[in-house]
């Protein structure tokens, strides 16, 4: 049971990085797994098959949710656009009660107040990027090394709670053609983006780990500022005033049932 209760929570990382506005890392912290998947991928150099055991679930998940979902997932975010968004600030605001003995029981600083308003702010600055022209990803060496760079700088924002790195896909123009090459497994395409991805996701996870070490209670203030504006990231461009009574009434019955769900998953 633990096993299966370990890949859900998988595929809901894998599904949300394919959202554009919605974080895995955000996932994990919803989870409450996300200080755990750091330490493990951190770890892996030292305690190889250790980290293995408890990162494969979530990796089986990730692939059912990334490249079994990624059509299903697509169809619903086109063409129920809002009710799918309220489904996942459900399943993000679900988590919000496991992050909150993080950051209570002392007084807040103006430093931790700063560092939630500026991460907050950072994710709301986010949503007035512009989406780039799609990119032709013809096989080459230039190509190769570019999807290389895009799959590092991707995979950070994957670890960074509230951050979403589809949304950076999108603005940098590669999110539909990488998407579009998972159907088909094209190697030459995914491969480079891989390898990028594995090694982004390593050295931001070394990086939240010093921080989580070093000044967690500070991380965890910058953590809630992005995990608690993904809303505006998740309904950006929807146009919130000509949803209907049934969508909406739709809606906030998905965002509770996301909460749930959260709880259900979280630790």
């Amino acid at each position: 049971m633990s096993f299966l209760k370990e890949v859900l929570r998988g595929i809901a990382i894998g599904v949300a990085n394919i959202i554009p506005g919605v974080s895995g890392g955000t996932m994990m912290v919803s989870m409450g797994i996300y200080g755990d998947v750091i330490g493990a991928v951190t770890g892996m150099p030292k305690h190889f098959w250790k980290s293995v055991k408890f990162l494969l679930p979530y990796a089986i998940g990730m692939l059912i949710g990334i490249g079994g979902l990624s059509f299903a997932i697509g169809y619903f975010f086109l063409e129920f656009p809002f009710e799918t968004a309220m489904l996942f600030i459900g399943l993000i605001f679900g988590g919000v009660p496991l992050l909150l003995p993080k950051i209570m029981g002392k007084r807040i600083t103006f430093s931790e107040t700063l560092l939630f308003v500026l991460f907050f702010g950072l994710v709301v600055w986010m949503q007035f990027w512009k989406q780039g022209t799609d990119v032709a990803l013809n096989p080459g060496i230039k190509n190769s090394i570019s999807l290389f760079v895009v799959g590092t700088v991707a995979a950070a924002t994957m670890v960074i709670p509230g951050v979403s790195g589809s949304m950076l896909l999108m603005s940098l123009g590669y999110y539909t053609p990488i998407i579009n090459r998972i159907s088909g497994f094209l190697a030459a395409v995914l491969i480079p983006f891989g390898i990028g991805v594995v090694l982004g996701i390593f050295l931001v996870s070394k990086l939240v780990e010093y921080l989580l070490k070093k000044q967690e209670r500070k991380t965890y203030f910058a953590i809630m500022g992005l995990v608690t504006s993904s809303p505006i990231a998740v309904l950006s461009g929807m146009n919130i005033v000509s949803i209907g009574f049934g969508q909406l009434l739709l809606g906030i019955l998905l965002f509770i049932g996301g909460f749930f769900i959260a709880n259900i998953l979280g630790k």
